[in-house]
């Protein structure tokens, strides 16, 4: 019975290693517009209440998020300013602000306001898989839940009044 429990693991983690292949194959081009439908239904734009004079208005913003493809571990950096939509695949990713706090501020916090949108295998529409604030240091507050795909904020390109 002991033998039996510890061989346990083993067979758990076979499923796992079956799914994995030695596929050389090269990778299919994929379409990487944002498909008009998607395009053009960007959320009204986000009205903060507070402005700090000389600060980057939220339109010049550039926000870096990261996007991840956990089933062949691929990567990628995407600059986007709000209102931007990007898709890579069958991934669409919307950004509607980028914010970080004020270099007096504290804690210092970098977040965005993000929306993903993920076209399933065999179907023509995308379904919104995610929508809301991330943050750069707190990541677990707000977790782009999807078994395949994940983004999370890098940066926010903004200046305040004073910095260089």
């Amino acid at each position: 019975m002991a033998r039996a429990l510890a061989l346990l693991p083993v067979f758990a983690a076979m499923p796992l290693l079956a799914a994995c292949s030695d596929n050389s194959a090269a990778p299919q081009p994929v379409a990487t517009d944002v498909p008009d439908e998607i395009a053009g239904a960007s959320a009204p734009p986000l009205q903060l209440t507070e402005q700090v004079a000389g600060a980057t208005p939220m339109a010049e913003r550039v926000a870096t998020l990261g996007l991840i493809n956990k089933r062949n571990n691929e990567t990628q950096d995407l600059d986007l300013r709000p209102g931007d939509s990007q898709r890579i695949g069958p991934v669409v990713v919307r950004l509607e602000a980028c914010e970080r706090t004020a270099p007096w501020e504290m804690p210092q916090e970098t977040g965005a306001f993000v929306q993903v949108l993920v076209q399933n295998r065999g179907e023509e529409a995308f379904s919104r898989v995610f929508s809301g604030w991330l943050f750069k240091n707190s990541p677990s507050v707000n977790v782009v839940e999807h078994p395949i795909y994940d983004v999370w904020v890098k940066d926010c390109a903004m200046n305040f009044p004073g910095e260089e």
